[in-house]
């Protein structure tokens, strides 16, 4: 069967309602987060309904059925990343922004003996392009061990400039924590040369894929790296559930996040040792539900098939660039064609504040989001106090983008700029 969006849109029963007085939803706001499938929203609530029980806890049949679909669950992701690893480099957090949080926190409780422990003169690689959840957790790190923070800059059309790679990365750099693709600007990263560079100098990678896994295909081994993370709401999956994934030597190595209930393998009054990975970074009852929920998500994900998915979206971005193009007094905020970059487009339109044109494009049933996108120093690097972003998935096609265009054009003519 061919990609049809239009039969996409049929598992989603979110696109069976109507707003703003009967208009159609079209919704251009999947960067922010995605929406769901019935096969997700089934698979969360029947765990509620027929196996609700506490993980890893309890010899009842119930505890049995629940941890079994909890770890069914990891084992999906750990295939949708072919992490090489499998299951055990799988860890579940509430999100990506924890997952990050997660990996600057361990770093910063490192002992001096241990290879992640950072000091006065080590430094951690970031880019201009970062959202505030792999921009601040590093910022902090460096703040409470004396590390250096430095950072690739962002060329004017939304490219990492990396011209000067060997004096960003240096011999003494420990982490370097890029996203894949930027959420505002839709640009894919080279991340081929920052690797080997990152490597060759003994540094760690982290990945924020926040905006690649739900829309490409991502092979964590492929792509060498040490470190991913993910949000399960931004990949059809629920709220409160994300993914970090990392290698097993290296989660071996790293000490605990937060500490409880089944992360421990012995505890006395006065001392304890600590569980394996994953466990050892998945204290308290986990967001059970939600595991299963991502599941759902990925093996739906999977049957359409993730190089499906972007070369739909491909497509798609080629086609609204191209229209934007012709709208007078629209810029295009980032790269303006399609080489290396995903569907996410940022823009603005002269003397249209992005909030207004925002609401007007609410007003005619088009979901947009306006503002810095969490991304405060790349807009400023680029000049761009706020901006308007369309992005893109599955189930969009032609005459969202038709909506989106026709809705600017619309916007001109309301505020007066035509």
């Amino acid at each position: 069967m061919s990609f049809s969006p239009a039969l996409i849109r049929q598992d989603f029963p979110i696109f069976e309602r109507t707003v703003r007085e009967g208009k159609k939803l079209v919704y251009l706001d999947s960067g922010a987060t995605s929406q769901k499938p019935h096969s997700v929203i089934e698979a969360e609530s029947g765990f509620y309904k027929l196996h609700n029980a506490a993980v890893h806890r309890g010899a009842h049949q119930l505890a049995e059925e629940a941890t079994d679909a909890y770890e069914n669950a990891r084992l999906i992701v750990a295939n949708f990343l072919n992490a090489p690893g499998g299951s055990d480099e799988i860890i579940f957090t509430k999100n990506a922004t924890e997952s990050l949080n997660l990996l600057a926190y361990s770093m910063g409780n490192a002992k001096n003996t241990n290879r992640f422990a950072l000091k006065t003169g080590d430094r951690i690689v970031v880019s201009e392009m970062e959202h505030h959840a792999n921009l601040i957790p590093w910022q902090q790190l460096c703040a409470r061990t004396g590390a250096e923070l430095a950072w690739f800059s962002v060329t004017p059309e939304g490219r990492l400039d990396l011209s000067a790679i060997d004096s960003v990365i240096t011999a003494n750099t420990k982490v370097v924590a890029l996203t894949h693709q930027s959420n505002v600007l839709g640009t894919i990263i080279p991340l081929e040369a920052i690797v080997a560079r990152a490597h060759a100098v003994g540094a760690v990678v982290v990945l924020d894929a926040c905006q690649s896994v739900p829309h490409m295909p991502v092979d964590v081994a492929a792509l060498d790296i040490d470190f991913l993370s993910f949000s399960g709401h931004k990949t059809l999956g629920p709220t409160g559930i994300g993914v970090l994934w990392g290698r097993k030597n290296l989660l071996d190595e790293l000490p605990p996040f937060l500490y409880g209930g089944s992360m421990i393998e012995y505890v006395t009054m006065t001392d304890a040792t600590w569980a394996p990975a994953p466990a050892k970074f998945e204290a308290g009852v986990p967001n059970m539900a939600q595991a299963v929920g991502l599941g759902a998500a990925l093996n739906y994900l999977s049957k359409i098939g993730m190089e499906n998915i972007h070369t739909h979206e491909l497509a798609l971005t080629g086609y609204l660039l191209e229209g934007m193009r012709g709208i007078a007094d629209l810029k295009l905020v980032g790269p303006t064609d399609t080489h290396s970059r995903g569907g996410a487009i940022s823009f603005m339109v002269q003397d249209i504040h992005p909030h207004d044109l925002g609401q007007y494009l609410d007003s005619q049933g088009v979901a947009v989001r306006t503002g810095h996108h969490c991304a405060w120093p790349l807009a400023k690097a680029l000049n761009v106090p706020a901006s308007t972003r369309a992005s893109l998935y599955l189930y969009n096609d032609e005459s969202d983008c038709d909506a989106l265009l026709d809705g600017i054009v619309g916007a001109k003519k309301y505020f007066g700029r035509l």
